[in-house]
């Protein structure tokens, strides 16, 4: 059961997320999932969504994908109950297909004449994708390596902060012009909870998986492809019972490759 709750109002939490309300699960009978999709889309009259909110919309109903097409035996193991750094590749992966031609041309038209996005305006839309990934690339490598380097200390109570964020930035030679996104004592991620301490990284290791399992579509020709779209379809339906590294070169018949990554974010040709 698929329920979507998209729109802001007061009390609210802001952002988005999704949620299951019950795990697939055999392991005394068939359990079906309840997932809920979470927005905060404006809502207006009629609701218009901009490319940012599309990505959004799409990126939750991955993770609401990988919840409902879970086929695991053990409740624990179901949806997104994976590793850190693999439970973003199938929400980020799904993403792709919004920025496919042929949904565009669907979904993206104007809200009173019906007319689809003007060829030369999609062009100049998708283009705009790769505008300052390189400092992008940098502010965000630069964070998950610092999270990585603290977690790395024996006793990282005992550390001056401001003392470590200096050598560290040293260590790293970060460009003063970009400096750090998140300084340590307001990084969230490392100390509030939620499972990223230590695995910020895993961020960035999606997008190496969603740009490497979407090219495979890119070079079958077709972005619709069934045989891809089925062996994809396993990985959404295994859950934890199986390695992730496992499940991904069983769908791409090999192990990840950076360099779609690059090419997505205009890095490389």
């Amino acid at each position: 059961l698929f329920l979507h709750d998209n729109f802001a109002r007061p009390g609210k939490h802001s952002g988005a997320w999704m949620s299951s309300y019950r795990e697939q699960e055999r392991l005394d009978g068939e359990v079906l999932p309840i997932v809920v999709n979470n927005n905060n889309f404006a809502k207006g009259d009629p609701t218009l969504l901009s490319f940012d909110d599309a990505h959004t919309l799409f990126h939750e109903f991955g993770h609401g994908l990988h919840g409902l097409l879970s086929r695991v035996h053990y409740p624990s193991q179901s949806g997104t109950s994976v590793r850190r750094d693999f439970v973003e590749f199938p929400s980020q992966v799904f993403e792709h297909w919004l920025e496919v031609p042929e949904t565009l041309r669907r979904y993206a038209r104007h809200y009173r004449t019906g007319e689809p996005l003007p060829e030369e305006l999609l062009q100049k839309l998708l283009a705009a994708r790769t505008f300052n990934q390189g400092f992008a690339t940098v502010e965000y490598a630069a964070c998950a390596m610092l999270d990585l380097d603290l977690h790395s200390h024996a006793d990282p109570g005992a550390i001056d902060i401001e003392a470590f964020e200096k050598e560290f930035v040293a260590k790293i030679g970060m460009p003063p012009e970009i400096g750090l996104r998140h300084r340590p004592a307001h990084f969230q991620h490392l100390f509030a909870g939620g499972g990223y301490a230590a695995g910020y990284y895993a961020y960035l290791w999606a997008e190496v998986l969603d740009a490497d399992g979407f090219a495979a579509f890119v070079g079958a020709g077709d972005p619709f492809d069934r045989s891809l779209a089925a062996r994809l379809k396993a990985i959404y339906s295994a859950g934890d019972s199986a390695d992730p590294m496992e499940l991904y070169r069983a769908f791409r018949g090999r192990d990840p490759e950076v360099a779609p990554l690059l090419k997505k974010r205009g890095l490389a040709a």
